[in-house]
């Protein structure tokens, strides 16, 4: 379910200014938040971004390669995923592995994708996330729409997150 209200544990990392990781980040919070509610103007956000970033032609592509990522994510999860809301200036936890996904696809990081799908889904069936993912990745990589490396979260930077919103 879609969470407005986190932890005060849990800062909002400033919205990255690089366009990649904001598509990213910004596709997977609005697309989820579109299958949580069934709320069109969620979707249609998306959408706006995408074809106002890289045009209407290349953003079709990219919206399904993101719902078909997203669906995966939200079919195979085994805990609530959280977002933030649409307007929010930052991203939350499960938003940043996404982004780490798709970064650690991008770059060939096998594990620290593994890492990360894991600790999104909650469970190591990952398989149809990962599959999600490469295909976002490589259809973000064909409009030249890169990830940082440094989108990349170390392995432990989720267990650290939760120990934190646990005390």
């Amino acid at each position: 379910m879609t969470k407005s209200n986190l932890t005060a544990a849990s800062p909002i990392p400033p919205l990255p200014a690089r366009m990649p990781e904001r598509l990213v980040g910004v596709g997977f919070r609005c697309w989820f938040a579109g299958f949580e509610t069934g709320d069109i103007a969620s979707w249609e956000q998306a959408w706006n971004t995408y074809a106002a970033t890289l045009g209407r032609d290349s953003a079709k592509a990219l919206v399904l390669d993101l719902s078909q990522f997203v669906r995966a994510v939200k079919t195979t999860a085994e805990r609530e995923i959280q977002v933030y809301p649409t307007g929010c200036l930052g991203f939350c936890r499960d938003e940043c592995l996404a982004i780490s996904m798709i970064a650690a696809c991008q770059h060939g990081a096998a594990p620290a994708l593994q890492a990360a799908a894991c600790a999104l889904i909650g469970s190591p069936d990952i398989g149809d996330a990962l599959s999600g993912a490469q295909t976002f990745a490589a259809s973000l990589r064909s409009v030249n729409q890169i990830l940082d490396a440094a989108s990349i979260c170390p392995a432990t930077c989720a267990l650290r997150t939760d120990r934190r919103r646990l005390m």
